[in-house]
């Protein structure tokens, strides 16, 4: 975005609402901001008035200096080379030759296959082809603890890249040309997040010769608002007014507060049908038994009742947690309107310390029969207390990238029968397609990181079904199952059927229940 900043001046003010394409008044930054198009007709309507900084002068010199055209779409397919076999002697399968003559077809586009489709691959096939054909870098974007994966596929396609972290983009891109291959896309699903915005500067750099996003679950939480700013980086038509995007397919309105400013409200999720044709051509989405025929993932609910004693405990660490929350409120340590969000929270985490019995019965059982198995749990202490008990191979963001990808190889060389990992770390970028059984201790608020999760082991390379093991235990896991099929319902909308075994109640039902139940 330009940002134009000037104290008032009616006559300054009804210039800037002419200017096409419109840029939108931003109260707390005291200016307005337009989209990068805008600078032309910025320049015209206030001429010399005011000063330019350096940088932006920059980008409009490059702009005025375009960078050669690539060739047409037949000589990048042709320099691909899709059909010859990799360094390692691997073949390409029929989707990612697919995929990467999809990719070369865009400038900007998301590349939102299932998890274990080889995303990887198919846009660096897709990216060779561009350094065959221009004078460019290939940057790639992904968390650290993916860059040794990265690094290794680019070596099978003799490719030279430069990985960089989330947490150090680069302000600029160099003058010949980029190509940006962006993994962990929905890490940006939030426009106020540093990364995000340092994306998104990226992504509208005039020395841009194509970005592509890649990520598994483009809408974990099944609200269009967090597609949006991937549709800003590939530079989407519907993305260049936000606000009407959010009017449109967020349900976005300002709500008015008593006694305080508006605030503009865009959680919602509205006309998603519309909003799947209008997205369709820049986002490709294909399933596994769509392409490849894996075997099934089945999911199973394996209901806990607690003994008589165990009971009592439950309910009275549940009452400690209500007592100190009230406590809490009354010395105005917290708010006082959030105690069901704070006790659902306490509810989960002592619900996962009160299963590992069941858990480690089940583990037992699995593992005497020679199965490999990997359970995943959003809290850190029930895994450290399993890993003590029973062994296996741990996998927490408390470790260094190396120590990660050492467990994760010790688990998939058959070292190790158990692979105990947090959704936050374990769920990310890995390859578990040894473990056939997958363990879920309890799950996410979103269906992206349940999907996240359960297809780390759901890929290329697994032999028979995979079977995804739902540990639940009272109100707090029907709840969050039931938001997960709930949030789940509008990302199938608006990528496609499948079927989901739990049911769907509304939020605030599901609150009252959860903790009158408690």
């Amino acid at each position: 975005m330009v940002r134009v900043v000037s104290p008032f001046d009616a006559v300054t003010q009804a210039q800037l609402r002419r200017v096409r394409p419109r840029g939108c008044w931003r109260g707390q930054r005291k200016g307005w901001e337009f989209p990068l198009a805008s600078m032309q007709a910025l320049q015209s309507a206030l001429g010399k008035r005011f000063h330019i900084r350096d940088d932006l002068k920059q980008w409009m010199a490059w702009s005025h200096q375009p960078l050669p055209p690539l060739p047409p779409h037949r000589e990048l397919i042709a320099a691909a080379d899709l059909e010859d076999p990799l360094q390692d002697g691997r073949q390409p399968l029929a989707h990612q030759r697919s995929g990467a003559r999809w990719l070369l077809a865009r400038r900007g586009a998301v590349l939102a296959d299932e998890m274990g489709l080889g995303k990887t691959l198919t846009a660096l096939l897709a990216a060779r082809a561009l350094a065959r054909c221009a004078s460019l870098r290939v940057l790639v974007v992904a968390p650290v603890g993916l860059h040794a994966h990265w690094q290794r596929e680019a070596d099978a396609v003799a490719q030279v890249v430069q990985l960089v972290s989330w947490a150090r983009l680069p302000p600029e891109l160099p003058e010949a040309g980029t190509v940006l291959l962006v993994d962990e896309a929905h890490f940006a699903q939030t426009l106020q997040a540093r990364r995000t915005e340092a994306l998104l500067r990226l992504a509208r750099h005039p020395r841009l010769r194509a970005i592509w996003m890649l990520t598994g679950t483009p809408m974990k939480n099944g609200r269009p608002k967090q597609l949006f700013p991937l549709l800003a980086a590939i530079d989407h038509p519907i993305s260049r007014d936000q606000q009407r995007f959010e009017e449109m397919y967020c349900q976005g309105h300002w709500r008015e507060r008593p006694g305080r400013h508006r605030q503009w409200q865009a959680d919602g999720a509205s006309q998603l049908e519309e909003l799947r044709q209008l997205t369709r051509p820049l986002i490709l989405h294909r399933r596994k038994r769509q392409v490849i025929g894996l075997p099934p993932k089945q999911r199973r609910h394996i209901p806990i009742v607690l003994a008589q004693a165990e009971s009592v405990g439950f309910d009275h660490r549940v009452g400690l947690v209500i007592e100190d929350y009230r406590y809490r409120v009354r010395k105005g340590e917290v708010r006082s309107d959030a105690e069901s969000l704070a006790v659902l929270t306490s509810l989960r985490r002592i619900s996962a310390e009160f299963k590992l019995p069941a858990v480690r019965a089940l583990l037992d059982e699995l593992r005497s029969r020679g199965e490999a198995v990997v359970l995943f749990s959003g809290f850190v202490d029930p895994l450290r207390l399993l890993h003590r008990q029973i062994g296996g191979e741990l996998l927490t963001g408390r470790q260094r990238p190396a120590e990660r990808q050492q467990a994760v190889d010790r688990f998939q060389s058959g070292a190790s029968d158990l692979l105990l990992a947090t959704y936050g770390t374990g769920g990310l970028g890995f390859t578990l397609h040894r473990a056939r059984h997958v363990v879920l201790l309890e799950r996410p608020w979103t269906p992206g990181d349940v999907d996240q999760a359960e297809d780390r082991c759901h890929r290329l390379g697994m032999t028979g079904d995979l079977i995804c093991h739902w540990m639940q235990l009272g109100p707090a896991d029907q709840l969050v199952d039931g938001l997960v099929a709930s949030k789940a319902e509008q990302i199938e909308i608006l990528l496609g059927p499948r079927r989901l075994a739990v049911a769907r109640q509304p939020l605030a039902s599901m609150v009252r229940s959860c903790l009158q139940a408690a």
